[in-house]
This record gives structure tokens, sequence and C-alpha cells, in this order.
């Protein structure tokens, strides 16, 4: 009698062990989503968040809420997402930076690539390589052919060492065979301020940034970095087209998850951010940053962060480049 009775308490304990789990996910899949920026608010990733956030809202039936986790080059937001349980209440909003600090930042406690989970690519931003009217150069072709004339006499500019804009110069430059001057500064701001005063001759810059100074005539355009033309520059031919080498240096966007998702989860989360992203709202917020949405599925984006990441590692290792 007492062993039936046993196995009967044991059964309901069990029972109500089961509704309390249960009602512990139903409160965690409740509570608020978390949308990590590893950037500053005002950048095109944070623009990202911000919009897709409310969107996204709306769809789980439950708050996403955006949070700026600046510093260290994107590092410190992409930690706290890596460290965050796979439930489903974190993910990474970033850019290819996350790829590059992979080879620039060896000694970090984990790897942003084997540590994240894809989710969904969500758009592409190009770079124009631009200049300012006293060098004379109308196209990239004459940058390249000014360069190879004086060797180290060009100086070129960047956010700071790792940055896109950095890379993708070593990259034009390593391509062109040609060698310019890398002076970092510490943001663009700073950066764009000396070129427009002719203190450096070139730069790549995101379309949005360059393309006030470009229309304006304080900056002109040389080439853009990418496979085609781009709507907003359209008289700007590829560096291709303006025989400075096959350059392609797009930059995508994407959400990532801890590593640990569940597939199914995953699965949901790409359907419906690729469904946001076909919004017309939603392509009128990117393309005035620049940037043109686009999607994939998580395997399809984890192919392509992958091979950026062993892209840029490459030239990382060839051109001998270290973090600051």
């Amino acid at each position: 009698m007492s062993f039936a009775l046993s196995r009967a308490r044991r059964a309901l304990i069990g029972t109500a062990l089961l509704a309390c789990a249960g009602m512990v996910a139903a409160q965690t899949a409740e509570g608020p989503l978390r949308l990590i920026v590893p950037f500053t608010p005002g950048t095109g990733i944070d623009l990202i968040a911000r919009t897709v956030g409310p969107k996204l809202s709306e769809r789980l039936k439950r708050p996403v809420v955006v949070e700026n986790r600046a510093g260290a080059s994107g590092n410190i937001g992409t930690e706290a997402v890596v460290r965050a349980a796979p439930d489903g209440n974190t993910l990474l909003v970033s850019v290819n930076t996350l790829v590059m600090n992979r080879s620039l930042y060896p000694q970090l406690p984990f790897d942003p690539v084997r540590d994240l989970q894809p989710v969904s690519l969500t758009s592409w931003g190009q770079l124009v390589l631009v200049t300012h009217p006293r060098t004379g150069f109308k196209t990239a072709a004459d940058l390249v052919d000014a360069a190879r004339k004086a060797p180290g006499k060009l100086n070129y500019a960047s956010p700071g060492v790792g940055t896109p804009h950095h890379l993708s110069m070593e990259l034009f430059k390593t391509t062109a065979k040609v060698f310019l001057t890398h002076i970092p500064y510490r943001g663009t701001g700073p950066a764009v301020t000396d070129l427009i005063g002719s203190q450096i001759e070139a730069m790549f810059l995101p379309i949005h940034v360059a393309l006030s100074q470009v229309r304006s005539g304080r900056l002109v355009a040389l080439g853009i970095g990418s496979d085609k033309r781009h709507p907003l520059l359209p008289d700007v031919p590829t560096l291709t087209e303006a025989r400075a080498g096959e350059v392609n240096v797009d930059m995508w966007y994407g959400i990532f998850a801890p590593k640990g998702m569940p597939a199914a989860q995953v699965a949901a989360l790409n359907r419906e951010i690729n469904d946001i992203l076909r919004s017309e709202d939603v392509k009128k917020a990117f393309e005035g940053q620049g940037m043109d949405p686009a999607s994939d599925t998580p395997e399809g984006f984890a192919r392509l962060v992958a091979r950026d990441a062993d892209r840029w590692a490459a030239l990382i290792k060839t051109q001998g480049i270290k973090a600051e």
C-alpha cells in the first residue's frame, strides 16, 4: 500500500515539475528578446536592428529590445552573445567586421565564427573609393598610376586598424600591386575631415557616408568596390570597370544566435526575418543608408561567413596586419 502510494506521489511530483518547467519556458518565450548591436547608435548595424526589431516584435508577440554594447571593435557585444544561453532571448546584429576580428585578435577567448550560429543575412553595403579634387584623379586607374610612380608617397585614411575601410584598401593595394601609406584615425569623422582638407589622398567610405560629399563636389568618387554599380551613384564605375583590378569589398550584414540554438528555432527566426526584409518600408530604410536588403538560409549564410573569414584571414596574414 505504501509502495503504491509512494509511486503515486512520485508521479504527482513529476507532473508538477513538468508543469513548472513548462511555465518557466513559456515565461522565457514571452520575455524580451535582446538584439545586441556591438557598435554605437547611428551606425548601419544599429539601423538594421531598430528597423527589424519592431516588426519582429509584432510577429513573435513579444518585446524586442535593441541594446548597444560598443567597444573593442565589436568584440564586447559579440562576446556577450557568445556567452548568452541559446534560448532565443539574445541575438547579435553584426557586419563582416566579425570575421575580420577573428584573425586580427587571435587571443580572443572565443571564436566569433565557430561560437555563433548564423541565423539570417539581412543586407549588403558597398564601399566607394574616394579622393579630394586637388589630387586631379578622375578614376581609380589614375590613383593606381600615381601610386606606382611614387610608392608610399600617397596616404590613405581609415577609421582605425582592422576596420572594413582599412582592410578593403589593403586588398586594393594587393590586387593593384601598389603601395600607399596607411594613416589610421579614431573614427570616420576625423578621417573624412582630413580627406576633404586634402591632407590625405584617398579612402574607402560606405556609400551613404560619401554620397553628400561626392554630390557637393568636396570629394571625387573613383570607383565602387563591388561587382556592379550602385543606384545611388550610377555614373561611378566599379573598380574593375575603372581598370584598377577585380576588387569586391561588399560588406554583408546579418543576425546571429549563440551556438546551440535548436535548428527548428533558427529556421523559424530565419523565416520571420526574411519576410520582414521583403517589406517596402524596410527596403526604403535600408536604401537610405546605402544598404540593399538580402536574405539567405541559415546554411547559406553560414557558408558565406566561412568563406569571408578565410578570405580576410589570408589578407591579414599576407600583409602582416595587427590590431592596435
